[in-house]
Parts: C-alpha cells; sequence; structure tokens
C-alpha cells in the first residue's frame, strides 16, 4: 500500500487529516473500519486524512463519535469549526488547541480587548466591522464569535487556569461599538479583576519606550511546566516550543509586569474609562 507522508503544519485542513489518521492508527483500525464506525467510505477517509478533501461538520461529528471526543476540547467539530473560522493565522489552531490545557496563561494585547476576556456584544461589533470592510463574510463572522466563546468556555472547568493578563492602554481609550458596548465591556474587565485566579494590569502610555513588546503575545505554561510562545502580526502567527526561543519572552513578560501598574492602580485607570 502506498502510504502518504503527511505534513501537519502546512495548513489547518491538514493538521486536522493527519492527527484523524493518528487516533485511527492508535486504534489499529484500517480505513476500512472507520468508515464503517462513520458511515463514509475508505476512499473518503483517504481524502480526509491527505487533505484532498476537506472536512464537513457531518463527518467531524461523525468522528467524534467513533473516538468518543463529542463535546471535548480536542473534539474533531471543535478543530473543523476553528478551520471554518476564516482567516485563521498560521499556528493558531494549535495554539487554541493548547490553550485548552494551560495550567497559565500569560497574555499582552494592543489596541483591542483580548479575545478571552471580550463580552459577547464587542467581539460582535469587531466581527461586524471585519464584515463591512470585506474581509470576512457574515457566515465566517457567526463562526468567529461561536468560536471565540467556544474558547472562553474551554477555560471554564474545575480547574480554572492562572490567567495573568497585561493590556496597553490603548485597549481601553480605543472606544469600540460606542459608549454602552464599551461601557460593558470594561465592566467585565472589572469584573475579571475580581477573581482569584487572574491578575490585571494596564501598560500606561507612560511607559514609553520601556514596553518591551510591540505587538501582541500569548504564553502558556503546560501542566508539564513546559511554556509555549504565540505571537502574530497582521499576516501570520507563529507558534514557538523551543525552549531557547520562548525563555527570552518569557523574561521579556516578566520586565513588562514589572513596569506596568499594579492591578488596584489598572483597575482604578479601567473605572476612570
Amino acid at each position: 500500500m502506498n502510504r502518504k507522508e503527511l505534513n501537519p503544519d502546512a495548513s489547518p485542513q491538514a493538521a486536522y487529516g493527519a492527527r484523524l489518521r493518528s487516533l485511527r492508527e492508535a486504534r489499529g483500525w484500517t480505513q476500512e473500519e472507520l468508515g464503517t464506525r462513520t458511515d463514509y467510505s475508505s476512499v473518503h477517509i483517504s481524502a480526509v486524512e491527505t487533505g484532498r478533501k476537506p472536512p464537513t461538520l457531518r463527518f467531524s461529528r461523525s468522528a467524534d463519535r467513533a473516538f468518543g471526543l463529542t463535546g471535548s476540547a480536542d473534539s474533531f467539530e471543535r478543530e473543523y469549526r476553528q478551520i471554518r473560522h476564516g482567516n485563521l493565522l498560521e499556528g493558531f489552531p494549535e495554539y487554541v488547541k493548547h490553550e485548552g490545557r494551560a495550567a497559565e496563561i500569560r497574555l499582552y494585547e494592543i489596541g483591542i480587548i483580548p479575545g478571552l476576556l471580550q463580552t459577547p456584544e464587542y467581539a460582535r461589533v469587531l466581527a461586524d466591522s471585519a464584515v463591512r470592510r470585506g474581509t470576512i463574510t457574515p457566515e465566517q463572522a457567526e463562526e468567529r464569535v461561536s468560536f471565540l466563546a467556544q474558547r472562553q468556555a474551554a477555560l471554564e472547568h474545575p480547574r480554572h487556569p492562572t490567567m495573568l493578563v497585561v493590556m496597553d492602554e490603548s485597549c481601553i481609550r480605543r472606544q469600540v461599538g460606542g459608549p454602552n458596548v464599551m461601557r460593558a465591556q470594561l465592566d467585565r474587565l472589572m469584573q475579571f479583576a475580581e477573581l482569584p485566579n487572574t491578575v490585571l494590569q494596564i501598560a500606561p502610555y507612560g511607559m514609553g519606550e520601556r514596553r518591551t513588546f510591540d505587538l501582541p503575545m500569548n504564553l502558556l505554561t503546560m501542566p508539564d511546566l513546559s511554556v509555549i510562545a504565540y505571537a502574530e502580526s497582521q499576516m501570520r502567527g507563529h507558534l514557538e516550543r523551543e525552549t531557547a526561543a520562548v525563555l527570552p519572552l518569557l523574561t521579556a513578560y516578566h520586565q513588562l509586569q514589572a513596569e506596568a501598574l499594579p492591578q488596584a492602580a489598572s483597575v482604578a485607570m479601567i473605572k476612570e474609562a
């Protein structure tokens, strides 16, 4: 049998197919056996695994039932929705998988409230604005808002991850959606700051050149204490696992926290805003 080597880093669809093959083979199933369990032909299974055919919602739900993943953070339906989300940057689908398992999440954001802290109304305004600009379709906007809600819900498990968030002052000064939407969003931030597993800080404009990052940065500490970094520009994202590359970013984040306002002063600035 000719076995095509898969490159999961080639695209989100390729990653989906590679994971499907990996889980199938881990259970010792042939493509025919998985096809029987999902009501698809072996030819269809092969086409999805090799990326020749895109996964569908129906296929993803069938695969979840076969593998016992329905409703889990690792479900194929979740991965399918990530692919459908529209304009997903390289590395982001893989980052989200790790995000749901992280013991500690460190975020730094510029210009907009971090997604995990956004209210549905704030997220909706951003998605609708992208539709008006023609960068995504209305269907992709719906997927974007739904996907964000799923990411937020995935963190609401019994062992909540510790979340350390530093936001540039521009995040709270830039009005999104008008006064009512923005007021509710700022209230949400103050509620977040009161949680026992969170720290919220503002990096004020006055930091000037002492601000250590010029782009958003996400750092995940996993249960095994390894650290994963994810950063993105307007055009692409990058997931980094190599310790030699991640440790300087972790140091820069600590320096950023030291220079940012303490949480009490940050909350006072949010109240003023």
